[in-house]
Formats: C-alpha cells, sequence, structure tokens
C-alpha cells in the first residue's frame, strides 16, 4: 500500500489491544510531506473492529515502536473518526513529532514562510 509520497517507518509487527488480542500490524507510514502537521498512518493486516482506532492499549503498542525507532516525545491520540478505515487507522502526532518526522525524511511545507 506504500505509495511514492510515503514515508515506511515501521515494517510490520503484533501489538496487543485493550482486549488483548493480537493486532498484526503491516507497517507505519506518514506522507513525505505537509504543511506542520503529520498523521501517523497505521496498516493493518485484517479489518479493524469498530472504534480500534481509539484503543489506548494499541496506541500505546504503536508509541513503544516509534520511540524503539528514535521518536522521543509525548503519546499519540486517536485520530478523526471520519478518516478511518477498514484496514488503516490514522492517528494524530503531537507537535513534538515533527522534528522525528523531519528526520525520517518529511519535508515541512510550512517552514518556507517562515523563512520570509
Amino acid at each position: 500500500m506504500t505509495q511514492d509520497t510515503d514515508i515506511q517507518l515501521s515494517g510490520p509487527f503484533k501489538a496487543i489491544d485493550g482486549n488483548g488480542r493480537a493486532i498484526d500490524i503491516k507497517s507505519l507510514r506518514i506522507f513525505d510531506e505537509g504543511y506542520g502537521v503529520v498523521d501517523l498512518y497505521v496498516d493493518l493486516a485484517a479489518p479493524a473492529t469498530d472504534g480500534l482506532h481509539k484503543d489506548h492499549q494499541l496506541i500505546a503498542e504503536i508509541g513503544a515502536r516509534l520511540r524503539a525507532i528514535g521518536y522521543n516525545g509525548p503519546d499519540l491520540k486517536p485520530g478523526d473518526p471520519v478518516i478511518q478505515e477498514k484496514r488503516l487507522i490514522v492517528l494524530d502526532t503531537p507537535d513534538e513529532f515533527l522534528p522525528f518526522a523531519v528526520h525520517k525524511g518529511f519535508k515541512d511545507l510550512s517552514s518556507e514562510f517562515d523563512e520570509q
């Protein structure tokens, strides 16, 4: 599912949700550019149950995976329920995620306005 406009942060791994179920995650990715706001895309191997994008245990496990690859900041938050899909969870990232994303290749288009 990765496209030319994506930066893959992590490959497949298993995470446990709040009900103790193992969730197969195919990848964690971000778009390669944006205006300072970075959403994290969590690609799932199987369809998500309703409300999985709000599962605190699952979000904590995804955060632990990000910290293992260099992210150092606050926890992520559930994304807007409207943009969730069957095999895709979208999480909101805090402002502190931006430097990590830039380090991974994200181009912050809003920084062009800071230079003027």
